[in-house]
């Protein structure tokens, strides 16, 4: 394979491009080591081992430390992985790898996420939020499942009652129509905040 450019990321790392398309990124010292310049020829070979020694043992390194600092899902760590330039087979083989010491899960991600959040926002807007860091529909249903009862969405509104310090003996119309629409904009179902405000007025 014909080296066709080398391009600097920084003062020590480098684009790698071959046969015109973009490669790895290699650190200088690495360049060296490995011969490669614009226009030299990469044998099979180097290319393989740069690949599955080098580049594979720094993207393990990168995916521990990704999953040190915070819990991530399967798609937040593939991002990260791709936005550091590995090649797409890097970053799948180091995927596995974490995911074979169960450092990555994205149904305990998901359990998690919920379990943390529930008393405060809406299954709706859980949903949404999981959705978003690329939890799957399937992931989904299965964590939502086991974290929900009938009764989770309820106590979330009651908690967010109380924070509010919503006075259901001197409340008015208007300011109960507010309410209403907060916690619908909220994702709360309209029966479950039916209920719910009844059981306040009630027992004011």
């Amino acid at each position: 394979m014909l080296v066709t450019k080398i391009e600097p990321v920084t003062k020590t790392k480098f684009k790698v491009f071959l046969e015109e398309e973009f490669a790895f990124v290699l650190y200088k010292g690495e360049l060296a080591r490995y011969g490669i310049k614009e226009g030299a020829i990469l044998q099979e070979k180097v290319y393989n081992e740069i690949l599955n020694t080098v580049l594979l043992k720094r993207a393990k390194l990168r995916a521990m430390h990704l999953l040190e600092m915070q819990d991530r899902t399967w798609s937040q760590l593939e991002e990260k992985l791709q936005q550091n330039l590995y090649p797409d087979e890097i970053v799948k083989k180091a995927m596995e790898y974490v995911k074979s010491f169960g450092y990555i899960d994205d149904h305990r991600y998901a359990v998690n996420f919920i379990k943390s959040r529930q008393s405060s926002k809406s299954k709706r807007e859980i949903e949404a939020l999981l959705r978003q860091k690329g939890i799957s529909k399937e992931q989904l249903e299965l964590a939502i499942e086991e974290c929900y009862d009938k009764h989770e969405e309820k106590e979330a509104i009651k908690k967010l009652l109380n924070k509010k310090r919503v006075d259901f003996e001197t409340i008015s119309e208007e300011e109960l129509k507010k309410i209403y629409g907060y916690l619908a904009r909220k994702g709360f179902r309209y029966e479950d905040i039916r209920q719910v405000i009844q059981d306040c007025r009630e027992n004011a």
